[in-house]
């Protein structure tokens, strides 16, 4: 147990794989919690393995396949790597596990998750992690990491857990997984919007990598009015991230190449995708704040058009 923390991630997918395999790294017992039939026979036996930007192999000695099977093992810091639209179920499963003073940190994407848990546990228990690298599943246990932009960065929404936050930051810069503890993390999470997420629709919506994205014309001029877009409704939202970030996120999305968004394989699996945490929250920001967002807002609403024609079967 890591420094008297029993932990848990919830959701072994790409990005949970890679947060599971950095702590398992500093602690052998960390609980792994995924409802995947043969995840649990492929991890126990075979291990975990993380490769590309990052090569960590590591054992897996506990592994569940539903959250009330921590019960009796009490998490007190518990990450959440599902995806969003799973986030509101997996909380209401939780609090059958709460105990006071139980840590839960998002490690989603998009804008909004930690206000969720905040909203269902107090602003005191949430935690969210910004993260800045692309990854994707080779097989059940096996994780590609096409690239990190380093460092990750984590935060809490009150300043009693800057300790916390520091310690966990220090667990994964320990495990190669370099991690910064902020102190608004919100700044962080709006610069991972607009650098990694702005792409995300226009990726879904064409089947194109990033790089294929910016390289285009027509897509490009769709992702600068999406990025102008994000930027003005992030600065009324307090939240005015300088003159040249543009520029900033431009160069950022150089570094990424030819990579694709996750929303491209939700799309082409007929899954749903996490766009009411992204796009879709820039739009309802931007209503909020009078702030248009025609961009946004045909993105938001060509993927759900998308979605609508597989979800409704």
């Amino acid at each position: 147990m890591m420094n008297n923390y029993g932990i848990a991630v919830i959701g072994m997918g790409a990005t949970g794989s890679v947060i599971a395999a950095a702590l398992l790294k500093q602690d052998p017992d960390v609980f792994c919690v995924d409802p995947r039939p043969g995840l649990e026979k492929a991890l126990k036996t075979e291990g975990l393995t993380i490769s590309g930007a990052i090569d960590t192999h590591v054992h897996v000695k506990h592994f569940y396949p539903r959250i009330r099977d921590l019960k009796d093992h009490h998490p007190n810091l518990i990450f959440i790597s599902t995806k969003t639209y799973h986030l509101s179920r997996v909380l209401e499963e939780i609090k059958d596990i709460f105990t006071a003073g139980t840590k839960i940190i998002s490690t989603h994407n998009g804008l909004g998750p930690e206000d969720l848990i905040a909203e269902t546990f107090g602003q005191n228990s949430s935690f969210r992690m910004s993260l800045n690298f692309g990854v994707s599943i080779r097989e059940p246990n096996h994780i590609e990491m096409a690239f990190f932009n380093r460092p990750n960065h984590i935060g809490s929404l009150v300043r009693e857990n800057q300790d916390i936050g520091k310690q966990v930051a220090g667990w994964f810069s320990r495990s190669d997984l370099d991690t910064a503890f902020v102190d608004d993390i919100k700044l962080y999470v709006w610069k991972k919007m607009i650098y990694k997420c702005t792409l995300a629709s226009i990726c879904a919506v064409t089947d194109r990598t990033i790089k294929e994205v910016m390289d285009l014309p027509p897509t490009r001029e769709i992702a600068l009015g999406c990025f102008n877009e994000a930027i003005a409704v992030a600065r009324a939202m307090g939240y005015d991230l300088g003159a040249n970030f543009l520029d900033e996120a431009l160069i950022y999305l150089e570094k990424v190449g030819a990579h694709k968004d996750s929303m491209c394989y939700d799309i082409a699996n007929k899954l749903p995708t996490e766009i009411d945490f992204l796009g879709g929250k820039v739009v309802e920001y931007g209503q909020q704040k009078g702030v248009p967002t025609p961009y946004f807002t045909t993105m938001t609403n060509l993927v759900k058009a998308m979605e609508d024609r597989y979800l409704k079967k």
